[in-house]
């Protein structure tokens, strides 16, 4: 009996410290879900700029706008799903959205957990890259994306290109995101109400093309840290239903130690009352 409530003690303590863990990680989660809806209302800002300038720079151009409305022959998709576990279903989700696409598309798989999952599903990837393990490694990333999809938008394998990641909405949970990345929507690019045009000394062919650069790293950035933040979001909610587990693990484990120390208590005094009575009816009666 002493040695199954040693056991219990022992397992109490082992899921105190596996509770400690779990409130690690939701604590990291959190902090870095917070930075990265942080980081988001800046780039948000920036790529309104930028949309602006381009917007301006399009009334420079002499040839008419392209209705941006052609049938892609080779689109490609940029997935960000999650690069560590403890975060449920997330990349399965994710996987499961763009599961009917995939046939003649590129793949470029952001996230080194939803890698895996790819490769455990048959599904073979163009190019991968690891999700930054803190927000502010996100514009190296869009950087390295942008030089793998302009490599291949320049030799035309790809004519259009989409980026799908997780969107977390408070009290609802996450949903897939789907933006179109290229060509450009030129509907996102009103023109300027202003009377007069810009005083440029670029091209506007040079000019458009910086532009259009700086804006599609823009775009990856929100979609990666959309991503990022999602990640942590649901890694935030698993960690949670993880505590309450062990919450009810440990009411559960205590009920049970305390009922093993009454019992153990019972037997010690029944043993205690036994020996007693042995012992006085050990005793000889005197006459």
């Amino acid at each position: 009996m002493t040695e199954r409530l040693a056991d219990i003690s022992a397992h109490i303590h082992g899921i105190q410290q596996l509770g400690t863990v779990v409130n690690a990680m939701r604590g990291i989660a959190a902090a870095r879900a917070q930075q990265a809806r942080g980081q988001l209302v800046a780039v948000d800002s920036y790529a309104a700029t930028i949309a602006v300038a381009i917007g301006r720079a399009l009334a420079l151009a002499p040839a008419p706008r392209p209705d941006g409305a052609r049938q892609a022959s080779r689109p490609a998709i940029v997935l960000f799903c999650a690069e560590q576990g403890f975060a449920g279903t997330f990349s399965e989700r994710l996987l499961d959205d763009v599961a009917g696409d995939l046939v003649g598309a590129d793949l470029f798989l952001i996230g080194t957990r939803g890698s895996t999952v790819a490769r455990e599903r048959g599904i073979d990837a163009r190019w991968t890259s690891a999700l930054p393990a803190h927000s502010s490694g996100i514009p190296k990333l869009a950087d390295q994306i942008l030089e793998a999809l302009y490599a291949r938008i320049a030799t035309g394998e790809i004519d259009r290109l989409d980026a799908v990641f997780g969107q977390w909405q408070p009290g609802r949970g996450g949903k897939v995101e789907r933006r179109q990345l290229f060509p450009f929507d030129l509907a996102a690019f009103p023109p300027s109400a202003e009377a007069n045009l810009p005083l440029v000394t670029l091209t506007v062919e040079i000019l458009l093309n910086d532009l259009t650069v700086d804006y599609m790293h823009a775009q990856l950035c929100t979609a990666a840290l959309h991503a990022f933040a999602a990640e942590n979001e649901a890694r935030m909610e698993a960690m949670a239903a993880a505590r309450a587990q062990i919450d009810r693990r440990l009411t559960d484990l205590r009920a049970t130690q305390s009922r093993v120390r009454q019992e153990e208590i019972t037997i010690e005094i029944i043993e205690l009352a036994a020996g007693e009575t042995a012992s006085r009816d050990a005793v000889p009666l005197r006459n």
